[in-house]
């Protein structure tokens, strides 16, 4: 069953930014992830989040999410995070074919 990154980002520094965001990528395909969402424009529906940019990154199942988000491949990208970037990131588990 699919797992899912989501994180609702605001950029700090251009630059940090680019670096954190090509590290992120090639850790993220490397872990069998792809992005589903990154940072198109957000239409607010209901209540008061105010998202800046959504990034939605699809794992093959929870573990390999975690083991992405633990990985040293993507620790290089975690070295510029603070300067880069601040967010809300959370992992949810996807529903299985059967609904």
């Amino acid at each position: 069953m699919s797992a899912y990154i989501i994180s609702d980002v605001t950029a700090k520094d251009a630059e940090a930014f680019q670096t954190y965001r090509s590290r992120a990528a090639a850790s993220i395909a490397h872990y069998g992830g792809r992005y589903l969402v990154r940072g198109g424009d957000v239409e607010q529906l209901e209540g008061k989040w105010l998202p800046r940019a959504i990034i939605i990154v699809e794992f093959p199942d929870i573990e390999q999410a975690r083991i992405w988000y633990r990985s040293p491949e993507y620790a290089l990208a975690l070295k510029v995070r603070d300067q880069a970037l601040s967010r809300n990131l959370i992992l949810v588990d996807g529903v299985s074919p059967e609904g």
